[in-house]
């Protein structure tokens, strides 16, 4: 994919309409750009390389080696990324594979079988992972790996049937499963390192996407509302903090900055209070409670799509329709499209990183 990088010898592109954080929407940012660049652009920005990919400019990282070592650290890696987002109680060792699979098979309770499911995936995903690092244990040792291997082919087997019953997961909240989750340690073993880094950036694009949806779905939700006022710029600074947290690793310096930033904007929103009379109508009341929850609920949202840095589309829309309702319940707006509802659904893709776990 470096074909796509332009030529280095052109040197540093100063653009200033540029914001320091260089996380906001591309139309934003160039306003007078009929055409913007081509995904897999990249450019020297405030000091930084960062690359296009659907409508952001992302901090981009050289990626490591390609070799066995590199994608076992980079499998386990992901391994435990994915345990920490997904529902407990799934993380079964790779040596108990053939127990789950066979109290999978004997399940006959549809519920149950969803969380058997689940913990054969989990499973699944660890023997691939001791699988691979047997391999790279015997490259080490001067044996000869090679694609055809019936190690591998076992690796790529487990890590595509996880996949599969990856659909039965569900998030730590409670709600949808994050497929891009399941993807990417599957993706990290087939792709090589430098694909599987460049892939990872179009899935940050849209997961900022989505932050951008519920930020702008809230600020119009509370537009008209005269007990939540005065709460655009604390939402704003929200949403560029969470797309921040999201492009960078974090064993890259700026962390230490970036991720107080991000816990403070967080707590700044939950601290807004109604500005609710003492002789309030019991529709001011109901107003200001579900209000609040909203704010609550939509904050919460972005720092699970944040942690897990993927977009979380059965979540946002389901927000976004709630703020709908809750307009049309207390304001009378019609039920039409907001900015936020317009926006158009992103594909999907695999992606990872070796670094966030």
């Amino acid at each position: 994919m470096r074909s796509r990088r332009p030529d280095r010898g052109t040197g540093i592109l100063l653009i200033p309409e540029f914001s320091h954080h260089s996380t906001q929407p591309a139309q934003d940012l160039h306003p007078g750009m009929s055409n913007q660049p081509s995904n897999g652009t990249r450019h020297i920005i405030l000091g930084e390389e960062r690359v296009f990919y659907d409508g952001y400019w992302i901090k981009s990282y050289k990626p490591p080696s390609d070799t066995l070592e590199t994608k076992r650290r980079l499998i386990h890696a992901l391994t435990r990324r994915l345990f920490n987002h997904v529902e407990h109680g799934i993380n079964i060792p790779g040596s108990r594979l053939e127990e789950a699979r066979a109290a999978y098979l004997s399940e006959d309770d549809a519920e149950r079988k969803r969380v058997n499911g689940a913990m054969l995936a989990g499973a699944l995903f660890n023997r691939a992972a001791d699988i691979f690092t047997c391999l790279v244990d015997l490259q080490s040792a001067g044996v000869a790996i090679g694609p055809d291997n019936s190690l591998m082919r076992d690796c790529g087997q487990c890590l595509l049937d996880a996949l599969e019953l990856g659909k039965m997961v569900r998030h730590r909240g409670g709600d949808e499963g994050i497929d891009e989750l399941w993807g990417e340690p599957f993706k990290a073993f087939s792709m090589t390192i430098e694909d599987f880094y460049d892939s990872r950036y179009l899935k940050i694009a849209l997961t900022m996407r989505d932050i951008d949806r519920i930020a702008v779905v809230l600020k119009e939700t509370f537009a008209r509302s005269r007990l939540i006022t005065e709460i655009d710029a604390t939402i704003d600074d929200l949403a560029d903090a969470a797309k921040r947290k999201c492009e960078i690793l974090r064993t890259d310096p700026a962390i230490f900055d970036v991720w107080p930033a991000f816990v403070v904007a967080v707590e700044r929103l939950g601290r807004i209070t109604p500005l609710l009379p003492p002789d309030a109508s019991a529709e001011a009341t109901r107003e200001a409670m579900e209000g609040v929850a909203l704010l609550r609920d939509g904050t919460e949202l972005i720092g699970y799509i944040v942690r897990a840095r993927v977009p979380m589309p059965k979540s946002t829309h389901e927000f976004i329709e709630r703020c709908r309702r809750f307009r049309l319940a207390f304001f009378g707006h019609p039920p039409s499209a907001t900015g936020a509802e317009t926006t158009s659904q992103p594909s999907t893709s695999c992606q990872g990183d070796l670094a966030e776990v």
